[in-house]
C-alpha cells in the first residue's frame, strides 16, 4: 500500500512548504547519490552485474545521460531499465488533470498555462507516485509517430475546436510520460521513420506534431534496448539516433555460477503449484544452471543468438513440474523433484535455442548430451568424494534397482532399502530436512552419478515415463 499523498493541493499551498522543483535526471542523480553514501541496494533484484554493468549504468545516469542498453536476448535488459524507476522521488506534484504531468512551477502545455494564469496561487495541485512515472513501449514495425509523440484528435475538432488549436493534439506515450523515465524495447524493430521522430526528443527536449506551431520542453530520461546489431536482421537505430544516446552499454549473461543460480532462485517460480508444495533440491538447480552454461558455450549453437536467462528459468519450473506430476498421480504429499524429472527438459528447452545449420537433425541429441554433461560435473563438485560404499555394496551382490519418474520415493527407497551413511550423503547435498522426498532425491542423484562415473550400468526399460534399471 501506497504512504498518504503529501497535503498540498494548491499552488500557493506548495511554494509555502518549501517544495524544491529538480528536473528528472538531476532527481534520479541526487537520489542515486544519497544511495550510494548510504551503501543501500540501488537497482533491487539485478543480479550478476555489480562489477560490470552498474557501475557504467551509474556513470550514465550521474552524467545525465539518455542511454541504450545493447544485449543479447534474456540478458536481464528490461529488468534493469525496470529498476530506474525507483530512483525517483516517491511523489512529485503536477497540475491536476494535466496529460503531460506538468509541474505546477513551470507548466508548458496550453491548457495549464491558461488555467495558471487564471487561477495563480488557486491553481490545484496533485500529487504523482513514482510508480507511475514510468512508461514503456515495445518497439513493432507497426509503431507510429501518434503512438509515441502524438496526433491530431478527431474527436476534439468534432466538438468544435480548429484544427490550428494545441489543444486538438492527442498526446503519445512519450509526452505522458514527462517528468518521468521513458523506455524503448528493443529499439531497431522501431521503423526508422519512426526513429527520426525521436530526435527532437533527444537533442531539443520537444516534440513536432502534424506541423504545429507546438513547442512542449519536455523532462524525461529516454531508455532504450536492443541486440548487438551484427545479428539484427530485423533492423537498426539510425546513425542520428545513436548518436543523441549519451551511453551505450553492454549487458552480458551471468559470469559465475554462482550468479545464474541466485537468479533461479529469485526468479522460479515453483514454490507451491496448485496447494502442491514443491521442492527443487539444490544439486537440481545447480545442474540446470550448468547445462544452461554449457549450451551457451557449445559450438553447436549459434552464439550470436544467444540463450536468454529464461531458459535455465524455464528448465527449473519443468523439473518441479515434472514432480508435482507425479504427486498428483501416485498420492504423495510434498512433490520433491530427482534426477529421473530432468529428461522432459530437454524437449521443452529445445525451441529456446538456435543451433548451428551443420547441427541440423541433431538438436535433441546435442542437448541431451550437455545435460548428462551438467550432471556428471555437478555429482564430481558434490558427491566426488563422497564414501559411496554403502550404496555400491548393495548392487556388487547382484541387486538392481528400477526408477523412473512415476516411481514414488517412498517406492524409491524402499527398492534400494537401507543405506550407510544417507545423512552425510544428504548433509553433503545441503538438504536440511530428512523427508522421504529429499532422501530419495539424494539417493537417485548418487545413482546417476555413479553411472556417469561408469561404476555402475542403466538400461532404460524403453517406456515413455523414463523408467530405468541401475546395475553392476
Amino acid at each position: 500500500m501506497r504512504p498518504t499523498t503529501p497535503p498540498e493541493t494548491t499552488l500557493g499551498g506548495l511554494r509555502t512548504s518549501g517544495h524544491v522543483r529538480r528536473p528528472v535526471k538531476a532527481e534520479i542523480r541526487h537520489n542515486l547519490l544519497a544511495r550510494l553514501r548510504a551503501g543501500e541496494p540501488r537497482f533491487p533484484g539485478i543480479v550478476g552485474f555489480d562489477d560490470t554493468v552498474l557501475p557504467h549504468l551509474e556513470r550514465a545516469l550521474l552524467a545525465g545521460h539518455d542511454l541504450v542498453l545493447l544485449g543479447e536476448r534474456g540478458q536481464g535488459k528490461t529488468r534493469l531499465i525496470r529498476t530506474l524507476g525507483g530512483l525517483l522521488d516517491e511523489w512529485t506534484p503536477v497540475v491536476a488533470g494535466c496529460e503531460i504531468n506538468d509541474h505546477p512551477f513551470e507548466p508548458v502545455c496550453t491548457r495549464c498555462l491558461r488555467l495558471a494564469a487564471e487561477r495563480g496561487d488557486d491553481l490545484p495541485v496533485a500529487w504523482l507516485h513514482r510508480d507511475d512515472r514510468f512508461g514503456e513501449k515495445l518497439a513493432t514495425p507497426d509503431t507510429s509517430v501518434g503512438d509515441l509523440i502524438g496526433d491530431v484528435d478527431p474527436i476534439k475538432v468534432a466538438e468544435g475546436r480548429t484544427l490550428g488549436d494545441p489543444e486538438t493534439v492527442h498526446y503519445g506515450l512519450v509526452p505522458r510520460t514527462n517528468r518521468g523515465v521513458f523506455a524503448i524495447n528493443e529499439l531497431p524493430d522501431l521503423a526508422e521513420r519512426i526513429q527520426v521522430a525521436l530526435l527532437n526528443v533527444l537533442e531539443e527536449r520537444d516534440v513536432q506534431i502534424r506541423g504545429y506551431a507546438l513547442r512542449l520542453p519536455l523532462d524525461v530520461l529516454l531508455v532504450a534496448s536492443a541486440n548487438p546489431e551484427d545479428y539484427t536482421n530485423r533492423g537498426r537505430i539510425i546513425t542520428p539516433l545513436k548518436d543523441r544516446f549519451g551511453a551505450e552499454i553492454r549487458t552480458h549473461y551471468p559470469l559465475r555460477l554462482e550468479d545464474e543460480l541466485d537468479l533461479l532462485r529469485q526468479e522460479a517460480d515453483f514454490a507451491d503449484l496448485d496447494g502442491v508444495p514443491a521442492e527443487v533440491p539444490g544439486h537440481l538447480l545447480e545442474i540446470v544452471a550448468r547445462f544452461t552454461r554449457l549450451v551457451r558455450e557449445s559450438d553447436a549453437v549459434d552464439s550470436r543468438s544467444g540463450v536468454s536467462a529464461r531458459f535455465a528459468l524455464a528448465g527449473a519450473e519443468t523439473v518441479a513440474a515434472g514432480a508435482v506430476r507425479r504427486a498428483a498421480l501416485t498420492g504423495e504429499d510434498v512433490a520433491v523433484a530427482r534426477v529421473c524429472d530432468l529428461p522432459a527438459v530437454v524437449p521443452a528447452l529445445l525451441g529456446k535455442v538456435e543451433f548451428e545449420v551443420s547441427e541440423e537433425g541433431r538438436e535433441q541429441q546435442v542437448l541431451e548430451h550437455l545435460l548428462l554433461r551438467a550432471v556428471a560435473d555437478t555429482y564430481r563438485r558434490t558427491l566426488g568424494a563422497a564414501d559411496l560404499d554403502g550404496l555400491r555394496a548393495k548392487f556388487d551382490a547382484g541387486e538392481s534397482v528400477e526408477s523412473g519418474e512415476l516411481v514414488p520415493a517412498a517406492e524409491l527407497l524402499r527398492r534400494v532399502g537401507p543405506v550407510p551413511g544417507l545423512a552425510k550423503l544428504m548433509d553433503r547435498l545441503g538438504m536440511a530436512g530428512e523427508s522421504p522426498g529429499q532422501a530419495a532425491a539424494a539417493l537417485e542423484f548418487a545413482l546417476e552419478g555413479l553411472y556417469l562415473s561408469r561404476r555402475l550400468s542403466k538400461k532404460s526399460t524403453g517406456g515413455s515415463d523414463g523408467t530405468a534399471v541401475y546395475r553392476t
